[in-house]
C-alpha cells in the first residue's frame, strides 16, 4: 500500500526516524482539505515511541478538524534544519514522513497525560505545564496520529 523510497541508499533507519521525531519540535500535518485541496499546517506535537503515535492539540473546530472527521487519514512530516560539512555548500538534513489515521483523544485521563508529555516538551516549568492544562483541558482538544508507515531520508542538496 505504500510506497518503497526511490532513492534508497538515502533511507533512514527506523531508529534514526524515531530519534528524529523525538528530538525536533515541529512538523508540517497534511490532510484531505476542503473540495479535495491539500490542507497543511505546521504544527507542535510529540512523539510517543511506546505507542507508536504522534500527539497534537488546539482547538476543537475549525479546518483541520473538519477535513479529519471528513478523512481521518494524514501525513506529517518533520525535518532537521541539517548543516553544512566543511568546505562545502550544501546542506545536509534528515526528514521524516509519517503516514497514519487521526482521531480525537476523548479519555480525560489520556488527554490530560499527552497534553502534560507535550507541555513538557515545550514549556519551561513543570508548574507552568499542570497550571495550563488546569486551565485549558475542558476547551482544547487532543489528536492522535497512529503510525501505520514510517520513512525517512538523508539529504544532500546539491
Amino acid at each position: 500500500m505504500f510506497r518503497d523510497m526511490r532513492r534508497s541508499k538515502q533511507q533512514l533507519t527506523e531508529a534514526e526516524c524515531r530519534e528524529l521525531l523525538s528530538n525536533e519540535k515541529r512538523g508540517a500535518l497534511a490532510l484531505n482539505g476542503d473540495e479535495g485541496y491539500p490542507y497543511a499546517i505546521p504544527m507542535d506535537y510529540s512523539y510517543d515511541s511506546d505507542r507508536g503515535c504522534i500527539y497534537f492539540h488546539g482547538a476543537a473546530e475549525g479546518h483541520k478538524m473538519d477535513a479529519m472527521e471528513r478523512d481521518p487519514k494524514a501525513s506529517f512530516c518533520v525535518w532537521e534544519q541539517g548543516f553544512i560539512a566543511p568546505g562545502d555548500w550544501a546542506y545536509t538534513a534528515r526528514s521524516v514522513v509519517v503516514f497514519g489515521r487521526l482521531s480525537r483523544v476523548e479519555d480525560r485521563e489520556e488527554k490530560k497525560s499527552c497534553l502534560r508529555m507535550m507541555g513538557q516538551r515545550y514549556y519551561p516549568s513543570e508548574e507552568l505545564v499542570e497550571k495550563e492544562i488546569a486551565a485549558a483541558l475542558d476547551r482544547v482538544c487532543v489528536l492522535r496520529l497512529d503510525i501505520e508507515h514510517m520513512t525517512g531520508k538523508l539529504v544532500h542538496e546539491r
